[in-house]
């Protein structure tokens, strides 16, 4: 019996290709000589995508048998999920298995940039340390942090925030039930009332932007700025230019507008933490994170429910066609 046909459009690592192998044809479109051709050769019989990037719906399209999309990563804004949905096919992600890694970076950038410890380390390297100390830097003491999006991580964050007996509010759509914590319905209001604000909303046009000039005019002179959730989310330029005149303290940055690419002028800048993107890139995460997707897709070669399906294609059954 011929074994179904996955196709994999980008790179993933190795515990996820050596998995699927193992219980599927698989179609490296990144490895063909002509992607295009061989696309169009195999487009009929693919059944499963495993991803870590993009699917659209012109490449949905092309796919009249799919079935599954397994998405490495719990943001998935660059997968098409509800035209997926549309066709009945089902995505999912790989949440829970990041929560844990994503909120350890988030605090780590969060001291990185509140008290300065990057720049402190390359005062010492560049040898000025014994013509004098390092200026005194902000502290967490008395701050207020405004988590922007408690979802999972979000609420993972604001624990470990308690620990730190550090103040926590928060902006969502609508009110979390779990959680006694100041409720902001509107995310320039937080934004005043804080000094902080930490950000893990996902990406897409929902949130496009969402941090804009009245949200970092808001936050204040004394305002930082952690950026955990999407690059997308920030007005990029607005950021660069409330840093550059000093209207927002500092800013850390773990997620860029269009990533891997960061804009010069934020290099430039003294006052800004960055980080490429390593929220969740330990071998333990990443490799929970592919054992996700090929539980996934498992589940759905065995007829069994997948583990996470996202909210715009809740499982109902597979097709099996």
């Amino acid at each position: 019996m011929s074994r179904p046909e996955l196709l994999m459009p980008g790179r993933m690592q190795k515990n996820v290709n050596d998995a699927l192998d193992a219980k599927f044809t698989v179609h490296r479109l990144y490895d063909a000589k002509d992607p295009a051709a061989l696309l169009a050769e195999v487009a009929p019989r693919i059944q499963a995508v495993a991803v870590g990037g993009a699917v659209d719906a012109a490449l949905i399209d092309k796919l009249p048998a799919l079935e599954v999309i397994a998405s490495f990563g719990v943001g998935y804004d660059l997968v098409d999920a509800k035209y997926a949905g549309t066709k009945g096919i089902i995505v999912t992600n790989t949440p829970d298995v990041l929560t844990e890694e994503v909120a350890d970076t988030a605090l780590g950038l969060l001291l990185m940039t509140v008290r300065e410890l990057s720049a402190s380390e390359r005062y010492l390297r560049a040898g000025k340390w014994p013509s004098g100390n390092y200026p005194l830097s902000s502290s967490l003491r008395d701050r207020t942090v405004g988590i922007v999006g408690l979802g999972r991580i979000g609420k993972a964050i604001a624990r470990r925030l308690e620990a730190f007996d550090v103040k926590v509010v928060y902006h969502n759509r609508r009110p979390a039930d779990d959680v006694s914590y100041e409720y902001y319905a509107d995310l320039t209001e937080m934004a005043k009332e804080v000094d902080t604000l930490l950000s893990v909303l996902p990406g897409g046009a929902s949130t496009e932007k969402a941090i804009n000039r009245a949200v970092l005019d808001a936050l204040g002179p004394n305002g930082v700025l952690i950026n955990i959730g999407r690059g997308t989310v920030v007005d990029e330029p607005e950021l660069i230019k409330a840093l550059q005149e000093k209207r927002i303290l500092a800013a850390g940055l773990d997620v860029f507008e269009k990533e891997p690419q960061v804009p010069a002028e934020l290099i430039a800048l003294e006052n800004v933490v960055l980080l490429p993107h390593v929220g969740s890139a330990s071998v333990y995460t990443r490799n929970a994170m592919g054992q996700r997707v090929i539980d996934n897709l498992t589940a759905w070669l065995d007829g069994k429910p997948p583990l996470s399906p996202v909210v715009e294609t809740p499982f109902t059954g597979w097709k099996k066609k």
